[in-house]
């Protein structure tokens, strides 16, 4: 860079894109780009996209993702570029290749690009939004008991730093019983006065139970249409399991927050995720990382920003992240709309349905993951008789089956079916878990 000091370095760089950008025209990135575009009109063709072992069934999708070559092709091009010389490629792809993440992440989400802040991981995304909630004496955080470690860890820090209380409730009696209208009435009951958060996780990585999200968004609004707007719950939601699985939007969902890593359901990038806020709700958000946004830059050097900051902008980290990944980010998004959203939910959905089933009528096998479409999405909880869970799994293991024991103080079984599973892999996975029960 010769003499140019780090303040020029930096006006130079167009850190990161302004509201006003996003909205508009930007070239495509200067890397070269595939000319054609793979076929995926069958599951096997698709399946064909991802380099993951042949020789073994894989039930664990949702924890960490296979890359599909369209993504695999991205990050390698990004990162080829970033290595022959990496200012120059940084100048000239950073702007373009952002926006064209937030672009194509808004097509998926049904959003504006301006609504999106990008992270690394849902954990950070958690950190992020939930670090930084505005909140006023005698106001309270309401979460459940059934939600990770990150959301509770997260919400009990913000709940410290700022002495406002945090509550935790179950949202159903019995999991074998549990039933939409419980939720909903059980946390539109759990609502008090000084109730000014409330976060939720869309589908328990615990259990496998969907929450109907919508349902309880609509709940929620009703009570706050008693509300003035500095009082009004603000609905936060992980969907990080719904992301790449249900065929929604944020405008389906209802929600003020949503928070997701893209790197498992979505086979985006690994350290890749996002933060979607409704325009009336990010102003609640606080950013505890300084973002790069260009125009924040300037407003920082005393001069007159050309562009509005957007509060997500501003929710975005600054710092320079692996761009190799983020950059690739977009090919994820265009892969799902490619194959198709409502093509793949009903996917999973038929998968996860033949899983359930079978281990519902399996002797010794006991289901922990509602059947009911509305109440499951892609991950099956269950135990067998006389196995603990982590044994089970080993056991799965030697036969070639990828399975997941779940990290709560309750531990279970934990199957995924996915795109990467074919019917006979979910038959063959039955018949092992069948065998394991007879032992």
């Amino acid at each position: 860079m010769g003499t140019m000091d780090r303040r020029q370095f930096l006006v130079r760089s167009g850190l990161l894109l302004s509201a006003g950008l996003l909205t508009g025209t930007l070239p495509l990135p200067k890397a070269p780009v595939p000319s054609t575009s793979p076929a995926l009109d069958t599951w096997e063709a698709v399946r064909d996209q991802f380099l993951l072992k042949r020789d073994w069934i894989h039930m664990t999708g949702f924890l960490l993702a296979s890359h599909p070559t369209p993504v695999r092709e991205a990050i390698e091009r990004h990162r080829r570029g970033l290595d022959e010389d990496p200012a120059s490629y940084w100048f000239e792809n950073e702007e373009s290749a952002e926006a064209e993440v937030l672009r194509a992440a808004a097509e998926y989400l049904g959003a504006q690009p301006t609504d999106i802040a990008l992270t690394d991981s849902t954990t950070m995304g958690l950190g992020l939004l939930y670090g930084g909630l505005e909140l006023r004496a005698g106001q309270e955080i309401l979460s459940t008991i059934h939600d990770h470690y990150s959301t509770e860890t997260s919400l009990r820090h913000r709940a410290e730093r700022t002495n406002a209380s945090f509550r935790r409730i179950p949202l159903y009696n019995n999991l074998a019983t549990v039933s939409r209208d419980e939720i909903v009435e059980t946390l539109a009951k759990a609502v008090r006065p000084s109730t000014r958060y409330v976060a939720v996780t869309w589908v328990h990585s615990s259990t496998g139970l969907k929450l109907p999200v919508r349902a309880m968004a609509d709940a929620l609004a009703r009570i706050n249409a008693k509300r003035d707007a500095k009082s009004r719950v603000i609905f936060c939601v992980d969907g990080v399991h719904g992301l790449g699985v249900e065929n929604v939007t944020m405008k389906d969902l209802g929600c003020d927050f949503f928070i997701a890593g893209c790197h498992k359901w979505l086979f985006g990038p690994r350290g890749t995720g996002l933060v979607w806020g409704r325009p009336a709700a990010w102003p609640a958000a606080n950013a505890t990382i300084p973002t790069f946004n260009m125009d924040a830059y300037r407003i920082w050097m005393q001069e007159p920003p050309k562009k509005e900051v957007s509060q997500a902008a501003v929710m975005t980290p600054g710092g320079f992240h692996s761009f190799e990944h983020r950059w690739a980010l977009s090919e994820a998004f265009r892969f799902h709309l490619a194959v198709g959203k409502a093509r793949i939910a009903e996917r999973i959905r038929v998968l996860n349905r033949q899983l359930k089933e079978g281990l519902a009528h399996m002797k010794g096998v006991t289901l922990h993951t509602p059947l009911a479409d509305d109440l499951s999405a892609g991950i099956v909880c269950f135990e067998i008789a006389g196995w603990t869970p982590a044994k089970a799994v080993q056991a799965l293991r030697e036969k070639r089956i990828i399975a997941s024991e779940t990290p709560y103080a309750t531990k279970y079984i934990r199957l995924a079916p996915s795109l990467l599973t074919s019917p006979e892999e979910v038959e063959k996975t039955l018949a092992s878990v069948r065998q394991l029960a007879r032992t």
